[in-house]
């Protein structure tokens, strides 16, 4: 343990927590001790959103202002009780995903519990990103649970287009008997969370995804775009159907961002999505402090 260095007990597990005066966003001045007192009280409901889910991390450990990096293995040092799941990957894709090129697995963290969630913090794992699958007993990939839909604004589009495009992504879903949840990125749009049944594999959760965008750019070409080229989006919002690939991650519900200040990708309500859809500046992405306040009051808004 270094100098400076503070054990604390976490549902039995004993952790050396470093650095918690360190400030890991310089704008606002927040520290890495009130980063690890967020992901403390915001366990609740984030955990069931991560639980049996192999976790991607962007870290930063010097603060947003300085480097960041993706890391899918686990990390040196990884405790023995932090939960791993083998995830069967080739050469190839394992250099795209943070893996040694000739391993057959990529070993991911699972975090199950407070205590894992505790680690990741104070590793600066500021954003946790997971697949819409989980994981069995085994480690082994199950069938997605859930379909997403990113909805990215290309400038000068911003949350209000992504309000109202999100209202038309809810009524083409509600045609396939899909539900669907919103959750602010915590960056500049929105994801649209469905659950699925289980009987579609990745490949057919990523063409029904990408049925409802081609769907709505044919019948909104003005304001939607589902072509991955960057030059089609200006004034449009993408929809970006892609991330149900079974190797892609979306940033986890109640994950914070490392952006300029702490915002976080926060579930709302279809009546704040309706609001900024006809208010320009009705809606905002929310900081960690407004999102703890939002479950104090309401619990998790999100039904995906």
């Amino acid at each position: 343990m270094s100098p400076g260095d503070v054990q604390v007990d976490v549902e039995g597990r004993t952790l050396s927590i470093s650095n918690l005066d360190k400030v890991l966003y310089p704008r606002t001045g927040t520290t890495k001790g009130e980063v690890l007192h967020y992901y403390a009280e915001i366990a609740g409901v984030l955990l069931p959103h991560l639980r049996d889910r192999a976790v991607t991390r962007i870290r930063w450990p010097h603060g947003v202002e300085g480097e960041s990096f993706f890391e899918k293995n686990k990390p040196a040092g990884t405790p023995s009780w932090v939960r791993t799941a083998s995830v069967p990957t080739t050469g190839s894709r394992a250099r795209r995903t943070g893996g040694e090129p000739d391993r057959d697995t990529i070993d991911f963290p699972v975090c199950d519990d407070l205590a894992t969630l505790t680690w990741l913090a104070n590793l600066a794992a500021l954003e946790l990103h997971v697949h819409q699958w989980r994981v069995t007993k085994a480690g082994r990939p199950r069938k997605p649970d859930r379909l997403v839909i990113d909805l990215d604004p290309g400038e000068p589009a911003g949350l209000h287009e992504c309000c109202q495009v999100a209202l038309m992504v809810r009524d083409a879903l509600a045609e396939r008997d899909l539900d669907c949840s919103p959750v602010t990125s915590g960056s500049k749009g929105l994801h649209l969370y469905a659950a699925l049944p289980g009987r579609l594999d990745s490949d057919g959760t990523t063409a029904l995804a990408k049925e409802v965008a081609e769907e709505l750019q044919a019948s909104h070409p003005a304001l939607v775009t589902a072509a991955m080229t960057k030059a089609k989006r200006p004034g449009k919002v993408f929809l970006d159907w892609s991330q149900n690939s079974g190797s892609k991650t979306t940033i986890s519900p109640y994950s914070l961002r490392g952006r300029a200040v702490p915002t976080v990708a926060t579930p709302i309500t279809w009546d704040e999505v309706e609001e900024g859809a006809e208010d320009p500046v009705g809606l905002d992405q929310f900081r960690f402090e407004e999102v703890l306040e939002r479950v104090r009051e309401h619990g998790d808004l999100f039904h995906a």
